[in-house]
């Protein structure tokens, strides 16, 4: 079988390195299934890889792609064929910027009626960082204060949700005004809003240095805000490093008396066996069911082969939602 797929042969810009390429899918294993994909978002973790960032993890060429959803349509022989026509996500598996994935029977996540296509195509990265770091890495208790960083992304409006759900203060700073009143209403007690002065007194307004958890996913000289404001003995996570910039993790040491942990989804799935991922992953379903979390609606959908376009609009500031793409490809290759 045919299948068209989002790869790159060597690191650097995603606009340059990334191309699609038409192949042959291998036969199934045992234990193994396919999906046909339907949508799948564009993260800063599917770009990231491709920078070369992980290099020395990756075997080029690669499929770029983390997150996504579809349909199963062939099984190994020693999974039922009832899973045939489930809508699944195919994580941990290939990457998902591909007509079909092929992935693990056991990893795969069928997703119930009432999530949308659009939502169900998000539902692992962003959600599973964002629970994992709340429940788990950071055990954050009720009124708790909790700072982070990058509340332009589309993650910080979970951990708004989840600040709600399990009864903490949430404290965002976001360099987009225009998200300000968003994140309020998806619960973040405070938001610090960048274009309206200094963020280190505004943060030292709003708490101080009393903060008993610091998320962040930008890394330096935000990051070293987050330190600042954290109480003796507080707890920093590191997730994400979106301005390119490296933490100063002696600086942290040395001067905040702050010992950061760093978080990566990869390394909780290497280190929780399949039945417990399946469970904590039930959770998060049953969040949004229940509509208890919800996502944003998506920016902009692109079909598959516009993936240059898709990753320019990625590019600019301000997106109130996920780029992403479709899999139905209507176009002449």
């Amino acid at each position: 079988m045919d299948n068209v797929s989002l790869i790159y042969r060597e690191f650097g810009d995603p606009l340059q390195k990334l191309q699609l390429y038409t192949g042959e899918k291998f036969p199934l294993q045992p234990n193994e299934i396919l999906v046909k994909m339907i949508a799948s978002p564009i993260n800063p973790s599917d770009l990231i890889p491709i920078r070369g960032a992980y290099s020395h993890r990756i075997k080029l060429p690669s499929v770029a792609g983390y997150d996504g959803v579809g349909i199963v349509v062939d099984h190994g022989k020693d999974v039922s064929g009832s899973i045939i026509g489930k809508r699944v996500l195919p994580v941990r598996g290939e990457g998902t910027w591909q007509q079909y994935v092929t992935t693990k029977s056991y990893y795969a996540i069928e997703v119930p009626p009432s999530i949308s296509d659009e939502d169900a195509s998000q539902l692992y990265i962003n959600p599973l960082t964002a629970w994992f770091i709340c429940t788990e890495s950071l055990r954050v208790q009720p009124n708790e204060m909790v700072l982070m960083n990058g509340g332009g992304t589309s993650i910080a409006g979970l951990f708004a949700q989840i600040s709600s759900i399990l009864g903490f203060r949430l404290i965002v700073i976001t360099r987009n005004s225009r998200k300000v009143s968003k994140l309020q209403k998806l619960g973040a007690w405070r938001v610090i809003d960048a274009s309206k002065g200094s963020i280190s007194e505004q943060i030292s307004d709003c708490c101080g240095r009393s903060v008993d958890h610091a998320i962040d996913s930008v890394g330096g000289e935000s990051g070293e805000l987050l330190a600042g404001a954290l109480k003796p003995q507080g707890t920093f996570i590191s997730f994400g490093l979106l301005s390119g910039i490296p933490n100063d993790w002696r600086k942290f040491h040395d001067i905040y008396r702050v010992s950061p942990q760093l978080f990566a989804l990869r390394l909780w799935n290497e280190r929780h066996s399949v039945s417990e991922y399946r469970n904590r992953f039930s959770e998060i379903i049953k969040l949004f069911e229940s509509g208890r979390m919800v996502m944003n609606a998506p920016e902009k959908i692109y079909d598959f082969e516009d993936f240059h376009d898709a990753l320019k609009h990625y590019e600019q500031p301000g997106l109130n939602g996920k780029i992403l793409l479709n899999f139905a490809m209507n176009k002449e290759m």
